[in-house]
């Protein structure tokens, strides 16, 4: 019998493109070593941390996260790197937005960049806004209209899993993803994407 569960493994990196991982004169005797969170390309000026009266949050001009639904496989999940904020956790491929940028493509930019999900491959069905005032994530639901295979294309994923909508629960969820899911399911199953 076929797992529920389909697994998407991680690339093999050098281990000088490892987060943390020390490389010859990152560090003087006595230092302790920079992390590397992205080590693989540039930042942007929107990853940064805001923090204001709610506490503090990723993304400078705030930050987009895409819930991308396969009707015949379930929900992209993606497990959090250990070196990111609340690492190892399940959560949606998503991040920081850059300036001026829409949140429903930010939310397919860093699905792109992230989980390889091709943009033209899905439609959207809605968006979740979580807003403190200073700082807000925007959930993007999407509907996969032509099938494709996820892959990790950045150093923030343990794994991907397209995971049966009635399991995400069963997974130890990123406190914010966790909080948000019954009503974005509930939103799901409204539109008959269950």
């Amino acid at each position: 019998m076929d797992s529920p569960v389909a697994p998407i493994s991680s690339p093999a990196l050098p281990d000088d493109a490892l987060p943390g991982k020390v490389r010859p004169g990152d560090a003087q005797a006595g230092e302790l070593p920079v992390e590397r969170r992205r080590p693989l390309g540039p930042r942007d000026p929107g990853d940064a941390w805001v923090e204001g009266d709610y506490g503090r949050f990723w993304g400078r001009f705030g930050s987009a996260g895409l819930l991308v639904h396969d009707p015949a496989k379930g929900i992209l999940l993606q497990h959090r790197a250990l070196w990111s904020d609340q690492g190892g956790t399940w959560g949606l491929p998503g991040g920081a937005l850059h300036q001026g940028e829409e949140a429903v493509h930010g939310a397919l930019r860093e699905a792109r960049e992230e989980a390889a999900v091709p943009p033209e491959n899905v439609r959207v069905l809605f968006t979740s806004v979580f807003d403190v005032g200073y700082w807000s994530y925007t959930t993007v639901a999407v509907e996969v209209v032509e099938a494709f295979d996820p892959e990790i294309s950045d150093p923030e994923s343990l794994e991907l899993q397209w995971v049966p909508v009635e399991l995400v629960s069963d997974k130890e969820l990123h406190p914010g993803f966790g909080a948000a899911w019954p009503g974005l399911r509930g939103r799901l199953l409204a539109l008959g994407s269950n």
